[in-house]
């Protein structure tokens, strides 16, 4: 009696999920026609050579592999009106620490960039298809770091640790910005070269004129040797910074709206900066 309402329930269900295959649809969603831009990235820093990547952007669902044009004339135009030409030479420069990646440029110069305070550099970078990009960057004045310091954690043995702070003052003029970076280890061994411990960005609006210090997690231990430096940047490099790390936690969360990239390059994307940059170091006591 109890088998016959069970053998229909099943024949029901068995009915309804072959039905199922009748609701899927697909469908063909039309995408807008894609026109690739340059994408320029140059740093420059007193004392080194100038070098920039150029690769150019590719649909979202392409590969991730950066696409290095092979025709772009790149000029660098320094504060006299000098035009200082960078070479097409791409290159890979791998990092002592090899775990830390690579460093890539396509373009280089051939003369250690000279520059002060107040000077204004120019970039002009074209390709043979027309694609024509531009940029203009002043250097700021380097703002000294006051003080570095640290502090432990109350804990013992291998969980004592230590934070590290790292004081200056900003400026009276508002809208400035800062790129905070702390490496770890000895400098004379290639410790700069390696991926920072920290790299932070951060903006004057909340403490205009007022002293600044940014501090990290308890994560250095007794004898670590740490290097701050901090660099004044425009706020063009701020938002860049900024909007790179929006667009990369909002990349695969259909929650998050989509982040656009700013930069201060006219005709493609990216930015064009110097690194006005000061140091400070600090032996972590035992």
């Amino acid at each position: 009696m109890n088998s016959l309402p069970k053998i229909f329930v099943l024949f029901l269900t068995l009915l309804a999920l072959a039905g199922c295959g009748k609701l899927q649809n697909d469908i063909n969603v039309p995408l807008p026609a894609f026109s690739s831009d340059l994408v320029v990235e140059c740093y420059l820093q007193p004392g080194k050579v100038p070098e920039l990547a150029v690769t150019t952007s590719v649909p979202y669902i392409s590969a991730v592999l950066p696409q290095v044009p092979t025709d772009v004339t790149v000029t660098l135009t320094m504060p006299n009106g000098t035009l200082v030409p960078l070479a097409f030479n791409p290159n890979y420069r791998a990092l002592i620490d090899t775990t830390s990646g690579v460093k890539f440029h396509s373009h280089i110069g051939r003369d250690p960039l000279v520059a002060k305070a107040g000077d204004v550099f120019k970039l002009d970078v074209v390709d043979t298809k027309g694609r024509h990009a531009t940029a203009t960057t002043t250097m700021l004045a380097p703002v000294p770091i006051d003080s570095v310091s640290y502090q432990f954690n109350d804990k013992t043995g291998s969980e004592r640790k230590a934070l590290f702070l790292t004081s200056f003052r900003d400026p009276a003029p508002l809208d400035d910005c800062y790129r905070l970076q702390l490496h770890k280890g000895n400098p004379a061994k290639g410790a700069l070269l390696k991926s920072p411990e920290m790299d932070m960005s951060v903006e004057d609006r909340l403490l205009n004129g007022q002293e600044f210090v940014l501090g990290t997690s308890y994560r250095f231990y007794p004898g670590d040797t740490v290097t701050a430096t901090l660099y004044h940047t425009e706020r063009a490099m701020y938002r860049f910074r900024q909007s790179v790390r929006d667009a990369r936690q909002a990349n695969g969360n259909p929650f998050a709206q989509p982040s656009a990239i700013y930069g201060n390059v006219q005709g493609g994307i990216g930015i064009f900066g110097v690194l006005s940059g000061t140091m400070a170091q600090k032996i972590i006591g035992k």
